[in-house]
């Protein structure tokens, strides 16, 4: 089946008019996008907004959208050639929003927008079109809350590997512990790792800050992966120093302030110093030259 296509031996003076007519399909489909899926974006927005643990999904577009802009060259060299499996991807786009909504699941339904992008992409700008854009896409499902279900199977261990890491390193401090489940029994008071203490805020947010990081400073692709991996266990022994200090406040300064600024406080500095560990596994990676393919 022959496909339409579009080369760079169009002639100079159609790009004015193939430009605006792109600008106003794209006009088109914005507005299309705008109705179809306003409420579940300003159900995202407000769950960005409103839960810490994913306030960091106001900057993934932005970075989809500066991995677009940056794609601009190739973009514009590469051979439009329209696709008619964009439509099947569109229509199955479309059919996982149905089910999330009628289904009262946000995750479906905010996966089908990305769903729907991709479709889009391949209907009109073809395959390559699609190869080019796809980690501007999937980057996206970094903005996307997880599961609740998901969310909950990871909270819980989180919580009981935070709490077993505090409970051993306390002990070398001279602070005596007894621990029960989620629970660390101090002498002064009882220190519960709630979910909130669970280490899965700063988890995301450093899984996502290492993709950034990752893509602007490192061009490796293995490399980037691995800062990507680096993250999650940075994350998990940092929330365990941060229950470790708040333990050793409780122990020997005040458990008020312990549990009051102290908490809240030590969360900013804890992910500062994820971040400085997350540098310095970036610059160990350096000691290593990449190996480079030979042609």
């Amino acid at each position: 089946m022959a496909q339409s296509t579009m080369t760079q031996t169009t002639p100079p003076g159609n790009w004015r008019v193939l430009y605006a007519h792109f600008a106003w399909g794209l006009a088109v489909i914005c507005l299309l996008i705008a109705v179809v899926y306003y409420q579940v974006l300003v159900k995202l927005v407000t769950d960005w907004w409103q839960i810490p643990d994913f306030s960091h999904g106001f900057l993934v577009p932005l970075f989809s959208a500066y991995l677009v802009w940056e794609k601009r060259e190739t973009l514009r060299s590469t051979i439009i050639a329209p696709c008619w499996g964009g439509i099947a991807v569109i229509f199955l786009g479309l059919l996982v929003l149905l089910l999330g909504v009628y289904g009262s699941e946000l995750f479906l339904s905010r996966v089908s927008l990305v769903i729907v992008l991709a479709g889009l992409v391949l209907c009109f700008g073809g395959r390559q079109f699609l190869k080019e854009l796809s980690f501007a896409l999937l980057v996206l499902l970094l903005a996307i809350p997880i599961p609740a279900i998901i969310f909950n199977q990871i909270t819980f261990p989180l919580q009981i590997l935070a709490s077993k890491l505090a409970s051993g390193l306390l002990p070398l401090f001279g602070v005596p512990v007894l621990r029960e489940g989620n629970v660390i029994e101090l002498p002064l008071m009882k220190l519960e790792v709630a979910e909130a203490c669970s280490g899965i805020r700063s988890l995301m947010s450093l899984f996502t800050l290492a993709v950034f990081y990752g893509y602007f400073l490192e061009k490796s692709n293995w490399r980037r992966v691995a800062l990507v991996l680096a993250s999650i266990p940075i994350a998990i022994a940092a929330n365990a120093v941060r229950i470790l200090g708040t333990g050793l406040c409780v122990q020997y300064w005040d458990p008020d302030k312990a549990l009051g600024f102290f908490h809240e406080f030590s969360g900013w500095v804890i992910f500062l110093v994820s971040l400085a560990c997350l540098y310095a596994v970036h610059r160990g990676m350096s000691l290593f030259p990449a190996k480079r393919r030979q042609i």
